[in-house]
């Protein structure tokens, strides 16, 4: 059984519902339901119509689900003529899938689990896997923002800056349990960039791309984090780097930057370096300042800290630092690494020790707290 040709069906059964009478709650629940049959019958039965069987099997699940629930009796009474089975007319569903489980009423958590769930088709005890939590809590977590949802007409527009969040949000999990959750978030950025030509769709898609390039060289066999400056770039995924380079290019053309296109464009700069020396530190910085001007982000602003650094001496660094609230997420762990490069290995060694107590998880905080070692280790003259 194809699996991922299984789940690219998912968003037009769902909408079929949809249209038949389901709200989307219900609709999402029966198709689940199906899934898990189709699971079950499709290896020994095959069928000619994959669509249509699902469609059918999804809409006497929901059936079903209607007339034992005595609550609802006159809901029973509109939907209790089932409509002829198949796949019913063309619509193509999945962008307004994307936009209704990325609401702007739910927060962005549950908008992950929701779009994980209803666009992705993984089921609830994969999700929760994912992010390291029990089934049952994840199964409110999606029940919760399935009712919040359930009044929205599909037809209602939406916002696709925050569907693009909700995406880069799944794909910064990265990978825990038994679903890549970066390989996913891929999947699902290329199928909505083969639905909407969008030049800010294709700049999250280059940047996922060119960051996934990276992951073969991003940790050791222990699990430690090696960090870019030290990572073996010969095994770096060449054949992502240039898919990604291209579909950045294709969007660059058209003039109209936005965020993600931007730091794409800082990806594909340090792709495109044979070394940590060799990269263009001055253009990456040009392209933070265009970050800035785009978002006004503490956090890019942060990162240029960085850049300025290389770029021009780690006191110009810290300079660009100075100007930055000293509670940011990893402002320790990067006035470290400036300090370090400043040869002031007593302070980094210290910045490095306090990072590690607030890194955000195990893998980082282990690599920070080898950080303060090794320059603890190291002779003071």
């Amino acid at each position: 059984m194809d699996e991922a040709r299984l789940r690219a069906l998912i968003p037009s059964v769902i909408g079929i519902l949809g249209r038949r009478g389901a709200d989307f709650a219900a609709a999402e629940d029966a198709v689940q339901d199906a899934l898990l049959e189709a699971v079950r019958v499709w290896p020994e039965d095959p069928p000619r119509d994959p669509q249509g069987w699902l469609v059918t099997v999804a809409w006497r699940k929901f059936l079903d689900a209607v007339r034992s629930d005595t609550s609802r009796r006159r809901r029973e009474v509109r939907v209790d003529e089932e409509p002829a089975p198949g796949p019913g007319t063309e619509v193509d569903d999945t962008l307004r899938l994307y936009v209704l489980c990325a609401h702007p009423s739910l927060s962005p958590t549950s908008a992950v689990a929701l779009t994980l769930r209803a666009v992705g088709g993984l089921t609830t005890r994969q999700i929760a896997q994912a992010y390291l939590v029990p089934e049952a809590t994840m199964a409110q977590r999606i029940s919760r923002a399935k009712r919040t949802v359930s009044g929205v007409r599909f037809d209602e527009p939406g916002d696709l800056a925050t569907v693009l969040r909700v995406l880069y949000l799944v794909f910064n999990e990265g990978y825990s349990g038994d679903v890549d959750l970066a390989a996913e978030a891929i999947r699902l950025t290329r199928q909505l960039a083969a639905r909407i030509d969008h030049e800010e769709v294709a700049g999250l898609l280059a940047l996922m791309l060119l960051h996934h390039a990276r992951r073969p060289a991003r940790t050791r066999p222990d699990g430690g984090l090696v960090p870019l400056a030290e990572q073996d770039r010969g095994r770096w995924d060449t054949r992502l780097i240039a898919e990604g380079v291209d579909v950045l290019q294709a969007a660059l053309v058209r003039d109209r930057l936005g965020e993600f296109q931007a730091q794409a464009a800082i990806a594909a700069l340090h792709a495109d370096a044979r070394s940590h020396e060799e990269t263009d530190w001055v253009q990456i910085v040009e392209w933070y300042d265009e970050l800035v001007r785009l978002t006004g982000s503490p956090v890019v602003l942060l990162n240029r800290a960085v850049a300025v650094g290389e770029a021009d001496g780690a006191r110009a660094g810290l300079a660009a630092l100075s100007e930055l609230d000293g509670a940011l997420p990893r402002y320790a762990a990067v006035a470290a690494y400036l300090h370090e490069r400043a040869d002031d290995l007593g302070t980094a060694a210290r910045l490095y020790a306090e990072a590690a107590l607030a890194a955000p998880n195990l893998a980082e905080r282990d690599h920070l707290t080898r950080q303060a070692a090794r320059l603890n280790a190291r002779p003071r003259g």
